[in-house]
C-alpha cells in the first residue's frame, strides 16, 4: 500500500455487558474511562477506555440481530477487530479492490468516523477495521 495506516486507532472486545466487565478494565487494569456511545446503525452499545495511544471499546449488542450479538453467539466475548486509522479511506478502498480485497460498506463508526471492514478469511482470522477521522477532535481529545 502507498499509504501505510497511520496507527491502530483502537482494539473493539466484544463484551455481553459493558455494565458488568467495565469495573475490570477500569479498576484492575485502571484504564480510565472515556464514556459511552450508542450506534444505533449498528446496533451496539460502545464503552471508550484510554489504553495510552490506542484505545479499547467494549461492544455490547442492543439487538440479537447485531454482527456483536452473532460474534459472541458463535466464539464468546473477546476481542472483535483491531482497527487501524488510515488517511483517504475511500482511496484505500479502491487500492484494496485492485488488489482483490473486498472491504465492506463505508459506514458510520463511533466518533463520527468512517469505516469499513476487511473480510477476515484474508487475514488469517482477524477482521480488521479501516478508519478515518471524518471530524474533529475537542479539547479532551474526543469528536465533536
Amino acid at each position: 500500500m502507498n499509504d501505510p495506516p497511520k496507527k491502530i486507532d483502537h482494539i473493539g472486545i466484544a463484551v455481553r455487558s459493558i455494565e458488568e466487565r467495565l469495573p475490570y478494565y477500569e479498576q484492575v487494569l485502571g484504564l480510565p474511562f472515556l464514556g459511552i456511545e450508542s450506534i444505533p446503525s449498528q446496533r451496539i452499545k460502545v464503552a471508550f477506555l484510554s489504553a495510552g495511544n490506542v484505545n479499547l471499546e467494549l461492544l455490547e449488542a442492543t439487538d440479537h440481530h447485531s454482527t456483536v450479538a452473532r460474534f459472541i453467539a458463535k466464539k464468546g466475548e473477546g476481542i472483535h477487530h483491531i482497527a487501524f486509522q488510515v488517511n483517504h479511506i475511500q482511496a484505500r478502498i479502491r487500492e484494496l479492490k485492485k488488489q482483490s480485497v473486498h472491504p465492506g460498506s463505508l459506514i458510520n463508526g463511533a466518533h463520527g468516523q468512517t469505516v469499513t471492514f476487511l473480510n477476515p478469511k484474508v487475514s488469517g482470522g482477524v477482521l480488521i477495521e479501516l478508519c478515518e477521522q471524518t471530524t474533529l477532535p475537542n479539547e479532551n481529545g474526543r469528536n465533536r
